[in-house]
């Protein structure tokens, strides 16, 4: 989501969504909490992981098959939700989560027939610079992600670690930037593979919503040979001066550098809801587990499924296609209902934006509590995976 919104979002409701309330787990990721050699679809959850067996059934946890996922021999789609925070609280100073982190925050997303949840993160919270509050970060912070992916894990869901927020050298990473920054980027991503590397239900989704182009390009480089090989962009965001961008293929070089084989989501341009030039400059992976990530809201320009035939249909019958954020931003779901069926057509993945209790109209929120109640615009997606 753009962090315009998000940032607004919390100047409104800070106080009301957690804030000082927010529950901040501190202990240590134990990988023997679950299990990942298990399949996930056998619980209570549910979830929508179709069983069609593949042609050579094997043991491999989530990976890619041409333009499926398959974990342990069976097709997944990945159908849930984002739930926003920890891209920002750390770096604001109040905490790292909204809201619950442990089975009640979980629990509803069950009820609603969720298989995945999208966790957005901050660069310099996991690394622990650039004046992050020492509370909120280093190894406090990636204590409350991997406690938060671990009780997600023990429910069977998988979990998307999503690069939201980054910014160069002391710069600090409280907005969206064209591109993720070379000096940090990396860094963040080779601690976190090598903290997941062992749990292939974990996936990595390398940076949020580039929009690099010619107005934040320095030197007239072409903005997708930037977006997979990094350049000098300018500063956004109430930042100045110039920066060096890491291009997509050296993240996935930090990813695979520490031995994790995770899937790895590769996003796009113009807040990656343009996906034009992704098959020409998908990075190289000697793994071959990269999916596309696409962002779609109703206000960002393709709103039919003529749109999404011509930008979307040619990369989701090539490569598995995540749709990480979905929404709208008027209180109601016709426009998700839309895209959510000519996603089922083709059997590609959405998780809606978000599971917090905002203003449906200004986040877009999915819940006005914590139990799981849908706003109206939420109430599409709830209907819409308990109906699968």
């Amino acid at each position: 989501m753009r962090v315009v919104l998000a940032m607004a979002i919390l100047l409104v409701v800070g106080g009301a969504c957690g804030g000082d309330d927010a529950v901040v787990p501190n202990t240590a990721f134990d990988a023997a909490v679950h299990d990942s050699t298990l399949p996930v679809g056998d619980s209570q959850s549910d979830i929508q992981a179709a069983d069609v067996a593949v042609d050579a059934p094997d043991a491999r946890g989530l990976h890619v098959e041409g333009n499926k996922l398959v974990d342990h021999g069976k097709v997944v789609r990945l159908l849930g939700v984002n739930h926003s925070s920890g891209e920002y609280a750390c770096e604001q100073g109040f905490g790292i989560f909204e809201g619950p982190t442990d089975d009640t925050l979980v629990t509803p997303m069950l009820t609603w027939k969720a298989n995945t949840v999208r966790v957005p993160l901050n660069e310099q919270c996991w690394l622990g610079i650039n004046g992050v509050k020492a509370q909120y970060a280093g190894k406090n912070y990636q204590d409350a992600v991997a406690a938060l992916v671990s009780v997600l894990r023990k429910h069977n869901m998988y979990v998307i670690l999503d690069l939201h927020f980054g910014a160069p050298g002391t710069h600090l990473a409280d907005a969206q930037q064209p591109m993720l920054d070379a000096d940090h980027g990396p860094d963040f991503w080779k601690g976190a593979a090598a903290a997941y590397k062992g749990d292939l239900g974990v996936i990595f989704d390398v940076f949020n919503e580039p929009y690099l182009d010619a107005s934040n390009i320095s030197g007239g480089t072409d903005p997708w040979t930037c977006l997979q090989n990094g350049c000098t962009a300018k500063l956004q965001r109430g930042s100045t001066g110039n920066y060096q961008t890491a291009g997509t293929q050296s993240l996935v070089d930090a990813i695979r550098s520490t031995g994790a084989e995770n899937v790895i989501m590769i996003p796009g341009l113009a807040y990656t809801s343009d996906l034009s030039g992704w098959l020409t400059h998908e990075p190289k992976d000697p793994k071959g587990n990269i999916a596309a990530s696409n962002h779609l809201y109703n206000f960002n320009g393709c709103p039919d499924t003529t749109c999404w035939d011509s930008r979307y249909k040619a990369i989701a019958q090539t490569v598995p296609l995540v749709t990480g954020e979905n929404g709208e931003d008027d209180c109601a779901h016709g426009f998700v209902d839309g895209y959510m069926g000519w996603a089922d057509s083709l059997g590609t993945s959405y998780l809606g934006w978000t599971w917090n209790t905002w203003d449906c109209k200004q986040g877009p929120a999915l819940i006005t509590d914590y139990q799981g109640t849908p706003t109206a615009f939420g109430q599409g997606l709830m209907k819409h995976l308990q109906g699968l």
